[in-house]
């Protein structure tokens, strides 16, 4: 049983910082890539950035500059850095990851429960 859960979400003032993590656990032969996406109510879920094994990043135009993706592959985790925070980046952040169990060879895409980020005065 292979799953992701994140943690670091929480209520932080505009220009504020926040760091997300995300481990994916269970039996896991390879993951690839791993993401960061993000939803608020009404809306569909958006891509925010994403990171490949060999640590090549993508991010949405709407946070260049302000989030930075990182990857530790020995724990299967990854992590949003988040700078220079708006109310605007309020939302639900999930995160995502391509992966092929252990024992098998099909690569399914896996998604963690979501954390609440909140930036408000």
């Amino acid at each position: 049983q292979v799953q992701l859960v994140e943690s670091g979400g929480g209520l932080v003032q505009p220009g504020g910082s926040l760091r997300l993590s995300c481990t994916a656990s269970g039996s896991i032969g390879s993951i690839d890539p791993m993401a960061w996406y993000r939803q608020t109510p009404g809306k569909q879920r958006e891509l925010v950035a994403t990171i490949t094994s060999g640590g090549s990043t993508n991010y949405a135009d709407s946070v260049k500059g302000r989030f930075t993706i990182s990857r530790d592959n020995a724990k299967n985790t990854i992590y949003l850095q988040m700078n220079s925070l708006k109310p605007e980046d309020t939302a639900v952040y999930y995160c995502s990851a391509r992966i092929r169990p252990r024992y098998g060879s099909t690569w399914d895409i896996y998604w963690g429960q979501g954390t609440q980020v909140t930036c408000s005065s």
